[in-house]
């Protein structure tokens, strides 16, 4: 059986006073929860006290990004091997942001995803289509050619360990959520290519995230879906409030 993963990327978001208080808050409802995991992303630099202030919970750390190779002369950016040492055990790669703002190519995500396990982190790989491909009915070819990529240079069992984030990118930020419906028929179509590159047992233990306006009224009907396993959640992970619902939503009660 999957277990569900709710991670909130806090994105270039919080001074760290903010950033620690929400994590002290977060941990403290939502430290001892049994029935899934939580995971943070903070900014870079929060990453090392954020994994402090979480050393006594269940609630783990991810890093928002990384570079592939695990040191060199690449200024500005993050190994694995640094982002293992800063506390954090999972990091976000391929966010459509990443691709939009930054350049980041499929190859280039299967590269980091490759790295990060080499190094000892877990990767969340994000995939998702915008909203010009989705109208032109392009979803899936546009999802399963990302798909491919990611998981290219990973052995199957290897395949089964990591964590797959679909995000539409018309419903980041936007308001716009898929629907349920709309959800699961993507992070089904996801399911049955990874069972096509690798087989149908690793294809069950893969976990897929919704990500895309996620929030506390629609992470039940979300997790209700066969094929979603957790979200990746945005905008309402940055308030205490509402990212302890949605965790609660999707884990249920409180565990302290």
């Amino acid at each position: 059986m999957r277990r569900p993963v709710i991670a909130g990327n806090w994105k270039m978001h919080l001074s760290l006073a903010e950033g620690l208080a929400l994590a002290t808050e977060i941990r403290n409802r939502c430290g001892r929860f049994r029935t899934g995991e939580v995971v943070l992303a903070p900014v870079a630099v929060q990453i090392h006290p954020i994994a402090q202030r979480l050393a006594d919970s269940n609630i783990a750390v991810a890093a928002q990004n990384c570079h592939a190779a695990a040191k060199g002369a690449f200024t500005g950016e993050l190994s694995p091997t640094q982002i293992l040492d800063a506390g954090a055990t999972y990091v976000i790669i391929g966010h459509s942001e990443r691709r939009q703002f930054f350049g980041e190519t499929d190859e280039g995500v299967g590269k980091k995803g490759r790295s990060a396990l080499d190094h000892g982190l877990i990767p969340i790989l994000c995939i998702g289509e915008t909203l010009a491909e989705r109208e032109a009915g392009r979803t899936l070819e546009v999802v399963c050619r990302q798909l491919d990529a990611a998981i290219a240079p990973l052995s199957p069992e290897e395949v089964a360990g990591v964590i797959i984030a679909y995000e539409p990118v018309w419903a980041i930020g936007t308001g716009r959520t898929a629907t349920p419906n709309q959800a699961q028929e993507v992070h089904a179509a996801i399911r049955r290519r990874l069972a096509e590159k690798t087989s149908p047992a690793v294809a069950e233990r893969v976990r897929l995230q919704y990500g895309g306006s996620v929030k506390p009224d629609n992470i039940a009907a979300l997790m209700a879906e066969p094929d979603i396993d957790g979200a990746l959640v945005g905008g309402a992970s940055l308030e205490a409030q509402s990212f302890i619902q949605i965790v609660t939503g999707a884990l249920g009660a409180e565990s302290n």
